[in-house]
């Protein structure tokens, strides 16, 4: 069984550089992703995101959708995946990429699921990890 490629979204959290958003969408139109959320950032570079993204991807900056907050971007999502390298108290349980990937190909058959990434420097607050599943 295969992840339902449509019923994902990755969500970027206040990403610092549009080089770096560029990349996921360069990411995402390669890995069949059709959607990004951009949350708590609207001033990215947009020439930065377009070099990054390359001819392929590119299209896809118009197609970003914003927001100011995260519950905002998650409030029609089923179940909520966010990613952080940290670990310790308040941080919840600990998965390995492997475990995710095929939680995800199980729950994207029926539901939307978003898949958050916070920022560069900061990553993803202990209350940001709180509005998500796993």
């Amino acid at each position: 069984m295969e992840a339902k490629r449509e019923n994902i979204t990755l969500v970027l959290h206040k990403p610092k550089y549009g080089g770096n958003v560029g990349s996921v969408l360069r990411c995402a139109k390669n890995m069949g992703f059709p959607q990004i959320f951009v949350v708590g950032t609207k001033d990215l570079n947009r020439e930065e995101m377009a070099m990054m993204a390359t001819k392929e991807a590119a299209h896809l900056i118009d197609h970003i959708q914003y927001y100011d907050t995260l519950k905002e971007a998650l409030g029609n999502f089923q179940y909520v995946v966010g990613t952080t390298a940290r670990i310790g108290a308040g941080r919840g349980p600990i998965v390995t990429p492997r475990e995710m990937a095929k939680k995800i190909v199980e729950v994207s058959q029926e539901n939307k699921v978003a898949l958050v990434f916070g920022s560069e420097d900061k990553g993803l607050a202990n209350e940001d990890i709180r509005l998500c599943h796993l």
